[in-house]
């Protein structure tokens, strides 16, 4: 296996161990992050006069010749991405192509193609929750008066309405995406010239390397530069975040999809058939975005349980950063496109969803609101209507089924116009308060959200 390395060395690696320190097919999901960052430090090189302008020129061509034929034209029977690219810069430009690598380690190198790596990535997951948020505030509009039950601890509690639910789901969007933002500048530090953790006697410009680069400037201190991973960490934390919430849409939509709900129908597209059962309409995808969660949490205890006890200064260990950031960022947005997916494609039984609710008792807190406006006591009022509710219970009615005479047998007390708070639609309406799904209320939510949408970036959601 060919190395950067090897001159103090009497005899070569064994091969075991020159298959197990070896990252190039991971590191190729950098290959041009490698080599924007090359051509960087070679146009450096020429312009502060430690490579001639020439030699400079030859390496930038070499670099960019590279890049134009592909990942494929790399060798592979070597370490990592950072000997691929060198000796293939050899093989195009000849011997100049070791000056390259003055004034700068792999160490450096290798955190500078990361932050890049993950720069590039994090423009293309604002893209994709823009997108789902937009969805999300289109459904949320069409179905902002379409009644549904709303839950705590699984069981039924109040009416709520299906674009309500769903709106839901954007703002916590809407907290990923300024996430995302805060990680994008914190790590958006250049560490291209602290060399293996001392920096460098050369006279360099970080500052030339970090403005070609785009980074808001050089790290200050050259071994933190090579030893932080904390960005990683960082992103690792995001992506698991995310996934957890695109974990909990999937399981709504594995829950209401079957028969026992009936809520919504996924389509064709994403979804599978049993190869025994001819009837299944499996939802597999919502399935493995649910179960794959938890691989994309496990990253980040990977990544974290690694670095714990690292003193500082690179160490080998932190080859193994890379894979989970991979991995995760991957997972991420292909769940993301697949809820977008799912959702577009939904058939929604809003009939089904609204019938649902009748009997289920889920406006007795409006009952008890009213007794409350009454001028009785909110304890009070919660505990007559906890008596109405075991009195129905008794008599096998709903609320909704009561009559005067029935409340009245039940609790004396209780004005008979107490019978005009309990259709769930009435409930629904009566909630104005600010985040409620009353109408007006949703009007102005929809308003905020859309707002937000329209601005450049995630801004803060108050």
């Amino acid at each position: 296996m060919r190395k950067l390395w090897g001159g103090a060395f009497a005899e070569d690696s064994d091969g075991l161990v020159n298959r197990f320190g070896q990252s190039i097919h991971t590191d190729l999901n950098f290959w041009q992050e490698d080599l924007i960052g090359s051509v960087a430090h070679a146009r450096m090189l020429g312009a502060k006069g430690i490579i001639s302008a020439e030699e400079s020129e030859t390496l930038i061509r070499g670099l960019e010749s590279i890049h134009e034929d592909g990942p494929e034209s790399l060798p592979m029977d070597v370490e990592d991405i950072h000997t691929a690219i060198e000796v293939r810069l050899g093989e195009k430009v000849g011997e100049v192509a070791g000056k390259l690598h003055t004034a700068r380690s792999r160490n450096d190198q290798v955190a500078t193609d990361t932050r890049l790596y993950l720069h590039n990535q994090l423009i293309e997951l604002f893209d994709l929750i823009k997108k789902l948020q937009a969805l999300l505030l289109t459904l949320g509009d069409k179905h902002k008066a379409d009644l549904m039950p709303g839950w705590t601890h699984q069981q039924r509690a109040q009416p709520i309405t299906l674009g309500f639910h769903l709106m839901a789901h954007f703002w916590a969007l809407q907290r990923h995406g300024w996430r995302a933002e805060r990680l994008s500048e914190l790590a958006n530090y250049c560490p291209l010239g602290s060399a293996a953790l001392a920096g460098t006697s050369f006279p360099i410009d970080r500052e030339m390397t970090s403005h070609e680069l785009g980074f808001n400037g050089p790290i200050p201190n050259a071994l933190d530069a090579t030893s932080d991973r904390s960005y990683i960490l960082d992103a690792l934390g995001l992506c698991a975040n995310l996934m957890i919430d695109l974990s909990r849409i999937s399981q709504e939509l594995v829950l209401w999809s079957g028969r026992e709900f009936g809520f919504v129908s996924l389509s064709d597209a994403v979804t599978t058939g049993s190869s025994i059962m001819p009837q299944k309409r499996n939802p597999d995808m919502a399935e493995l975005i649910r179960g794959r969660s938890g691989r994309v949490i496990a990253n980040w205890v990977t990544l974290a349980t690694t670095m714990k006890a690292l003193p500082l200064g690179y160490n080998r260990d932190t080859q193994d950063d890379k894979p989970p950031l991979f991995d995760s960022l991957t997972k991420v947005k292909d769940s993301i496109k697949l809820v977008h997916l799912m959702l577009e494609s939904a058939t929604w039984r809003l009939d089904r969803m609204r019938d649902s609710i009748r009997g289920d008792f889920s406006t007795a807190t409006d009952l008890a609101d009213f007794l409350a406006s009454t001028g009785m006591p909110f304890r009070r009022a919660h505990e007559v209507v906890g008596q109405i509710v075991r009195g129905c219970d008794e008599r096998k009615i709903t609320l909704e089924a009561l009559d005067k005479e029935t409340l009245h047998a039940i609790a004396a007390d209780v004005p008979e116009t107490a019978l005009s708070v309990l259709s769930p639609e009435g409930s629904v309406q009566r909630r104005e308060s600010l985040g409620a799904p009353g109408p007006n209320a949703m009007e102005k939510q929809l308003s905020h959200a859309q707002w937000l949408h329209k601005c450049e970036g995630f801004p803060k959601i108050a």
